[in-house]
């Protein structure tokens, strides 16, 4: 039996990073998937998506923001907002928006796709790896919050994951790309998307209600 039939699932920015992955997934899994790729760093549309969608069993929470490499003293202050924009706004306005109708069932998942560059630093990712903290802050305060009423909130740290937003074609074509992956990863390879989307998907489905405010490294023991 498909561990997510008939849920309703709303994943965020589908075309990129981890939302591809996911869907494909979570349609296989029978799950219903509300797949939307609106910029939400407009006013309102966090909201607006969640309207629309109506009635949401699980939302993924899948946003990306370049992780350009600066020194802390060519951060521009429209760089910093741009990562806190990205990254860390929209995710809180949309689990605002969807926490009123899961606490009113007792019932609910939501997963932010987040990166294992909050839980090991990377010099010259100031902002980046800043916005990626407040995730996992907020997820960890935000999760203990509501888990004693039904809803399970948690985050996935993830890094060396293919995805065509992080790891495109081009970078892992490089020659010196192989030697890279083997020096930076235990596990000598970079994670399918196919093996991140099948945690999420335990992670949405029933059987993994114990989970609160968590965030789980998923980065072949870069990050630990």
């Amino acid at each position: 039996m498909s561990m997510l039939k008939g849920k309703r699932a709303v994943i965020t920015d589908s075309s990129a990073f981890m939302g591809p992955a996911i869907g494909a997934r979570f349609l296989r899994e029978d799950a219903v998937v509300i797949a939307d790729d609106r910029d939400l760093t407009q006013d309102g549309a966090c909201e607006a998506l969640i309207h629309e969608a109506g009635h949401v069993d699980i939302l993924i929470v899948n946003l990306a923001d370049p992780a350009e490499a600066l020194p802390v003293q060519d951060i521009s202050d429209a760089r910093w907002h741009q990562a806190f924009d990205r990254l860390v706004h929209p995710m809180h306005a949309l689990v605002r928006a969807v926490s009123p109708q899961m606490l009113e069932r007792g019932a609910g998942k939501i997963i932010v796709m987040g990166s294992a560059s909050a839980l090991r630093a990377i010099p010259r990712q100031g902002a980046y790896s800043a916005a990626r903290g407040a995730q996992v802050s907020y997820v960890r305060a935000v999760g203990v919050e509501l888990a004693p009423r039904g809803i399970q909130l948690n985050l996935v740290a993830q890094n060396w994951v293919d995805n065509p937003t992080y790891f495109s074609r081009e970078m892992q074509a490089h020659p010196r790309w192989e030697a890279l992956v083997k020096s930076q990863v235990p596990a000598g390879r970079l994670g399918t998307g196919e093996e991140d989307a099948a945690f999420v998907a335990f992670l949405a489905g029933d059987e993994s209600g114990f989970f609160a405010g968590q965030a789980f490294p998923f980065a072949g023991g870069w990050a630990t």
